[in-house]
């Protein structure tokens, strides 16, 4: 298992430079990319051209940039956020995202196990039927669009809701930030429950249907016994991961939710980054926020690929030997 760790951290590793580097090489082929400082202070301009090597190969521009990060930190400044370096701005929009992320996941975790395992136990029943007309329809509707339905009828129509955009700046559990955040905490659960509940309903389905659980029954347990005991477990075998990688993919955030509701966190920052005057976008802060979403991408799924020997050791001790023999 610890080789098999390793294997995977290195692989992880090879693949985050690799997505990197294909990215960096793609925005300095830009035509526009050393555009990105005209009109400001010419002094810090000038740093950040010999910061970048200007006028050296990519490979080496590449390896000044990485060597910067490792050094001393610096992702590079935004030109168009008053010069501020690009960390310093992204780490003050990471808790916004995290804050209006974290409430739909422990919602929608509870939620949809509950609904899954309602519809596997009812399958082929109205409760089954009601559960998965549900599941459908919020897979299939975009969520922006949701929303937008939602901010018309619950602002504008019947205004039982004070304001269509998330007030960012209220406390956390003051009155004006919790009616404000209840429409995007609600509309960001909603597929969440809708594809964990699908999800558990097959793999359960599934798993009540199998030969153990005809055993299980025909040793005496009853349904209840057996579900619990047995079909719960295995079901949740390949579903867990799941719920340990959303956990780590919520730092991502939304960007079409949060521009929807005027949410300032890291997707509007993305978005902010490519939609800037006279077309040349935040280069600086693009590159960072590429970097933390491949990280957030790669992280999420190996540590989903990893919980399943935690949560099965069958699976822990197939992989170890598995790895053994590849040795």
């Amino acid at each position: 298992m610890k080789n098999y760790i390793l294997k995977r951290l290195g692989l992880m590793v090879i693949t985050f430079f690799i997505i990197i580097f294909m990215i960096f090489v793609f925005i300095k082929l830009m035509p526009n990319f050393y555009q990105v400082g005209l009109g400001q202070d010419p002094e810090v301009y000038q740093k950040w051209l010999e910061n970048q090597g200007y006028n050296k190969p990519i490979v080496t521009q590449f390896f000044m940039w990485i060597g910067n990060i490792v050094r001393d930190g610096d992702f590079g400044i935004s030109f168009h956020k008053n010069n501020v370096p690009v960390a310093t701005y992204v780490l003050t929009r990471l808790p916004r995202t995290i804050r209006i992320n974290i409430f739909p996941f422990l919602i929608s975790v509870p939620i949809g196990i509950t609904f899954g395992i309602i519809a596997a136990l009812k399958k082929n029943k109205l409760t089954d039927h009601a559960i998965s007309i549900g599941v459908v329809f919020f897979i299939s509707v975009p969520m922006f669009v949701v929303a937008v339905l939602l901010q018309y009828f619950l602002v504008y129509e019947w205004k039982i809701l004070p304001e269509a955009k998330v007030d960012n700046l209220a406390p956390l559990f003051s009155k004006q930030a919790i009616l404000t955040r209840i429409l995007p905490i609600f509309v960001l659960s909603l597929g969440t429950i809708a594809g964990w509940t699908r999800s558990l309903r097959a793999e359960l389905t599934e798993t009540l249907t199998s030969e153990f659980m005809l055993l299980a029954r025909a040793k005496g347990l009853t349904k209840g016994q057996a579900t619990v005991r047995h079909a719960l477990r295995n079901a949740f075998v390949p579903f867990a991961p799941a719920i340990i990688g959303g956990f780590i993919s919520l730092l991502g955030g939304s960007l079409i939710i949060e521009r929807t509701f005027g949410i300032t966190g890291i997707g509007g920052a993305f978005l902010e980054a490519l939609e800037q005057p006279k077309g040349i976008p935040d280069y600086p802060m693009f590159m960072m926020l590429n970097m933390f979403y491949v990280s957030i991408g790669l992280l999420a799924a190996i540590i989903g690929d990893l919980s399943y020997g935690i949560i099965d050791p069958r699976i822990r001790i197939g992989g170890g030997k598995s790895w053994l023999k590849d040795i």
